[in-house]
């Protein structure tokens, strides 16, 4: 026993050594059990994610259970330990436990395990072909239009140059385009180019980008082939100040409108005051009042005066 486990640390510091290394403190669990996952060798305070995949992963994270997976932040060390739930891949095994970096330059490292009474099946052979690399920085072209500003999904085309060092020509290549926000994994999506990059040869590859409606902030663009990141492209989204201004105006029109209803329904089932002053009038007088009336003959002489006239030239 003592042999064993003085070969399961050299064999630890052995992947420590060659790079992040990736330890299971089971071989075997069935569904709905737990394994502890623990690892070393990553770089220190670095985000990561644990998968169970299918397939030994070679499809990428569309052979993984996402949704039961975990993440962990590594030590100052480099150095981690997570509890992982047994969960069945949506491809079949052999399967691997996954631990890949989040942030940063990308870093990933597998386990072999064997979830218990999950399918087992033979590896899909390996198509014989072109293999791609990037030979320029990549680049997002496109901008936003009016729509954008009022909500609308921001939408960019990834244009990359690749070249196949490869002896077969690459046709009508497969690559999985992904976007991340902030800590969160990418959600990659599968999109075929439809060309052909000769052997020796390169081509531009463009693939368009979109992102959810009202999406806003840092994002990154990741390109994968052959279950490899080629590139990461940041892209900063604006905000749609346009959707900010609609709901002010709204706020600002609703209550105007719903406060000039409301004045206008007091106006109609409010008592009309000139009436009711009249009424009470007459009840209080007993007659309704006059203004005083002159004849012509009682009315007032404006020439009257108290002072005679002088007659012109007396002494």
């Amino acid at each position: 026993m003592a042999d064993v486990a003085a070969a399961k640390v050299s064999v630890t510091d052995v992947s420590a050594a060659d790079g992040p290394s990736v330890h299971v403190s089971k071989k075997e669990a069935g569904k709905g059990g737990t394994v502890t996952v623990t690892g070393r060798g990553w770089r220190p305070r670095t985000l990561l994610t644990l998968l169970i995949c299918g397939q030994n992963m070679i499809g990428g994270t569309n052979a993984c259970a996402n949704g039961d997976g975990r993440a962990v932040t590594t030590d100052a060390h480099g150095a981690f330990r997570k509890s992982l739930p047994v969960a069945e891949p949506p491809k079949p095994c052999p399967c691997v436990v996954h631990v890949a970096t989040v942030t940063g330059a990308p870093d990933a490292a597998d386990a072999v395990f064997k979830v218990a009474g999950h399918p087992v099946a033979p590896l899909p052979k390996e198509r014989t072909g072109g293999r791609l690399a990037v030979v320029a920085p990549p680049r997002l072209e496109g901008s936003s239009g009016l729509l954008t500003w009022f909500g609308a999904p921001p939408q960019r085309e990834l244009a990359v140059m690749v070249g196949n060092p490869g002896p077969a020509p690459a046709k009508d290549p497969v690559f999985q385009v992904g976007t991340s926000h902030g800590v969160f994994a990418p959600e990659w999506e599968e999109q075929q180019w439809r060309g052909t990059v000769p052997a020796g040869k390169k081509a531009e590859v463009r693939l368009p980008v979109e992102l959810a409606a009202g999406a806003h902030g840092d994002y990154l663009v990741s390109l994968k082939y052959g279950g490899k990141v080629l590139v990461e492209q940041p892209w900063g989204v604006g905000m749609p100040w346009g959707v900010t201004l609609f709901w002010l105006l709204l706020c600002v029109v609703v209550p105007t409108a719903v406060f000039r209803i409301g004045m206008a329904l007091v106006n109609r089932v409010r008592p009309r005051r000139t009436t009711a002053t009249a009424h009470s009038r007459t009840r209080t007088t007993g007659e309704p009042a006059v203004l005083p009336w002159f004849t012509p003959d009682t009315a007032p002489s404006t020439t009257t005066s108290t002072e005679r006239p002088t007659s012109k030239g007396s002494a």
